[in-house]
């Protein structure tokens, strides 16, 4: 599937979403059950699917690319929330500019397209790149509960009823042990795998308030920057610190010029934050990324 192919597929879907909202199909309420629907059953469906299939036998070698994304994110994350707290800027539009920083595309954008260039061998790597945005998922869900519920406890509930959690756990478990998954499982398992991507665009396009580009313009432009050059400059140079090179280095840079990804959304509507800004920012760099993405990877590699 090209690069193309790829941007294409996702703007399709976010406008299916956009059109059942213009015609009263659905509308942002719906969005709501939705990423219930991905939470609860596509997404660990989707990361399960993932690491069971995926070969695991370079794992320790493999791991430097799930570290190099988590400290990317997190230091990009960083940087943009106490940059926007000098604005003196609401806390619901802090945390929505921040979820939609750290949260990479390295899965549906990511996977394909590290497969298309690099081949089956950068898929693998591409896999375990993209569980650090899995880990991340669930470590913004534990902060964004301590942030606007200020219980311990209900941050460590959140945690270990958090369904992707055991998706990981158990798809690692059930790899490296070879337990073995009955035909009609697996196919089930693929199925819910396939709501996801779907599901979660469409979610994203009903969101969309076209009319709030202008409102958040520079919120938007802002985002983009820092998500579509920036945080792949500071990949890059943690990658470099960290001695990775060849193929790894190529992988780990690729995934950090992806756009952002839109469980970023998914966080946004659970936890009643601007939804708006999020989507917006979730299209617009998505759009932007289609020139962003060849610059940047041949500015960085070479």
């Amino acid at each position: 599937m090209g690069f193309l192919t790829i941007i294409c597929s996702i703007i399709c879907m976010i406008l299916i979403g956009v059109l059942l909202n213009y015609l009263d199909v659905l509308d942002s309420n719906d969005a709501e059950k939705l990423n219930k629907i991905v939470i609860n059953i596509g997404l660990p469906c989707l990361i399960f699917n993932a690491l069971y299939t995926a070969d695991l036998s370079a794992l320790p070698s493999f791991t430097i690319l799930t570290v190099s994304t988590l400290m990317s994110s997190l230091i990009i994350g960083l940087i943009t929330y106490f940059i926007l707290k000098l604005f003196s800027l609401d806390k619901k539009v802090i945390w929505s500019i921040v979820v939609v920083v750290v949260l990479g595309n390295t899965g549906f954008l990511g996977y394909p397209m590290c497969q298309g260039i690099f081949g089956n061998t950068g898929l693998v790597r591409a896999v375990f790149s993209d569980l650090a945005t899995s880990i991340i998922f669930i470590l913004f869900s534990a902060i964004l509960v301590l942030v606007f519920d200020g219980s311990i406890k209900s941050a460590i509930k959140k945690i270990v009823t958090f369904i992707p959690l055991w998706s990981i756990i158990l798809g690692i478990i059930f790899n490296l042990l070879s337990i073995p998954i009955i035909d009609v499982g697996t196919t089930v398992i693929e199925y819910l795998s396939g709501l996801t991507i779907p599901i979660i665009m469409i979610s994203s396009g009903i969101s969309l308030n076209l009319k709030g580009f202008k409102e958040n313009f520079k919120e938007v432009v802002s985002v983009s920057a820092i998500k579509l050059i920036i945080y792949p400059i500071i990949a890059f140079l943690i990658l470099s610190v960290l001695s990775v090179s060849g193929l790894n280095l190529n992988v780990g840079v690729m995934e950090a010029c992806m756009p952002s990804a839109m469980l970023a959304l998914v966080l946004a509507i659970n936890f009643n934050l601007d939804v708006d800004l999020t989507a917006d920012c979730i299209f617009t760099n998505t759009l932007i990324s289609l020139i962003t993405m060849p610059i940047m990877f041949a500015f960085l590699i070479g």
